[in-house]
């Protein structure tokens, strides 16, 4: 039987074979926690956090912002599954919606305007129109005043092939450095948790997988142009170790 307890053993499993790939990881949940506590003006923000997944960006937004509410959304039934059983609460919730799709806001049930947009190592699978699309709709949707803000591999692409190629071995170094080159790396993750009883019902939730074949990959000049083109006034990044970055556009 899946529990609470045994969802937080399997969620802290998760951030570990994350920093094989982030060493920084913590520090860039700081920094995203920081943008919106700094530009987002109420106590109480509304933040909307794209493909959540087991909501380990949303349940540090909490702890900083204690009048804070998330909403997120995910494909995956069964990360959404766990972060619902650790952490569901009146102040995180999650919903079902690909964001690929038409009609991801409206699966969100809102009852206001969100002040900030946030995610993290989500919108990387997602092809360039579906990704304009999507900031179009944030730039749209977002309260006057608030803030989109996206930590995540971002590369140069054509403008900067060695200065991406340098930037993996920086990310690569920082991990040797910092001790978060995990035994456990995302495959194997995935491996431990189809084999794991508890988890049963929610593995034959997401039977079949995602589709995440990516073959028009966005650079970061064209999430910040996608970002501006929406309508939000100021954009750039605000922070970088290695091959990782955050982005943000504010309103």
């Amino acid at each position: 039987m899946l529990t609470r307890e045994r969802a937080l053993y399997w969620l802290d499993r998760w951030d570990r074979q994350q920093e094989h790939y982030m060493p920084d990881r913590e520090e860039r949940f700081a920094v995203i926690a920081d943008v919106v506590e700094e530009i987002v003006e109420r106590p109480d923000p509304l933040v909307v956090d794209l493909g959540i997944g087991p909501g380990s960006l949303a349940v540090r937004l909490l702890e900083r912002i204690p009048g804070a509410r998330v909403v997120g959304v995910d494909a995956d039934p069964l990360l959404r599954g766990l972060a619902d059983l650790a952490h569901g609460s009146d102040r995180l919730r999650t919903v079902a919606g690909d964001l690929r799709e038409d009609g991801w806001f409206e699966t969100l049930g809102l009852d206001r305007a969100p002040d900030a947009f946030v995610s993290t190592t989500a919108l990387h699978w997602m092809n360039r129109e579906p990704l304009r699309a999507l900031i179009s709709r944030c730039g749209a949707e977002v309260a006057p005043g608030g803030v989109f803000v996206d930590g995540d591999h971002l590369y140069e692409g054509e403008a900067g092939p060695r200065l991406d190629a340098l930037a993996k071995v920086l990310t690569a170094r920082q991990a040797a450095r910092t001790g978060a080159d995990r035994p456990e790396d995302w495959q194997a993750w995935w491996r431990a948790v189809d084999e794991a009883p508890e988890l049963a019902e929610l593995v034959e939730a997401r039977a079949g997988g995602f589709d995440h074949v990516v073959d028009d990959k966005p650079t970061v000049h064209d999430y910040l142009a996608f970002l501006r083109d929406a309508g939000f006034a100021e954009t750039g990044t605000v922070w970088q170790q290695g091959d990782d970055r955050v982005i943000v556009g504010i309103r």
